[in-house]
């Protein structure tokens, strides 16, 4: 799925109104351009694991609202490229690249390399995201936990099953009653960490 249209066709965009239409398309083209060429250590394009999180949130999530399936689509954006963000901004508005600016740690941000309290900065703004972005980000985690067996990496393994536990799956438990959407999370998410466990990962 390299395409414009065929991304739009997969995430359902063709179906939603105008002018959410416009946009998811628009937000489909900057995901292209901006995810283009990154891979991910699994060895996979990148814009999968977006396109992925869009389809958690839609499918598994009930998530309907156009705008945040286009906040699931690019929440990864700043953080694989920064200096995108005018971009963005110039095409789909301030708003929503402060959203993503709110779901992307400070050293990515900044351009800079991470440093050891980076982590704890990290995990102390993933607890002040607002109800949808945190939804976002446990679709995020649920799909990273799906395919955390691919990863060739043991320490990167071992360090986001430290973080889903540290920080995620007690996110996701307490918020577990603000919305049905939160909920269902909660719920994909904890079946998909006894899976892992059970499995050994």
């Amino acid at each position: 799925m390299t395409s414009t249209p065929a991304m739009a066709d997969e995430l359902g965009f063709k179906d939603w109104p105008e002018p959410e239409r416009a946009r998811g398309r628009l937000a489909a083209t900057l995901a292209t351009t901006i995810y283009a060429g990154h891979v991910r250590d699994q060895g996979t394009p990148y814009i999968s694991h977006p396109v992925r999180v869009v389809a958690i949130l839609r499918d598994e999530l009930g998530v309907t609202d156009p705008e945040l399936l286009v906040l699931g689509l690019l929440h990864d954006a700043l953080e694989i490229a920064p200096t995108a963000e005018r971009l963005i901004a110039s095409q789909l508005g301030p708003a929503l690249t402060q959203r993503l600016r709110s779901m992307t740690p400070d050293h990515r941000l900044e351009q800079r390399r991470k440093q050891p309290w980076d982590s704890d900065i990290w995990h102390n703004k993933i607890r002040c995201l607002g109800p949808e972005e945190l939804l976002t980000r446990l679709a995020d985690r649920i799909d990273n936990l799906r395919d955390l067996r691919h990863s060739p990496d043991p320490d990167r393994r071992a360090r986001f099953l430290d973080s889903l536990t540290s920080t995620y799956l007690p996110l996701a438990e307490e918020s577990r009653d603000v919305s049905a959407a939160l909920r269902a999370a909660y719920e994909v998410l904890h079946a998909e960490y006894r899976q892992q466990a059970e499995a050994g990962t």
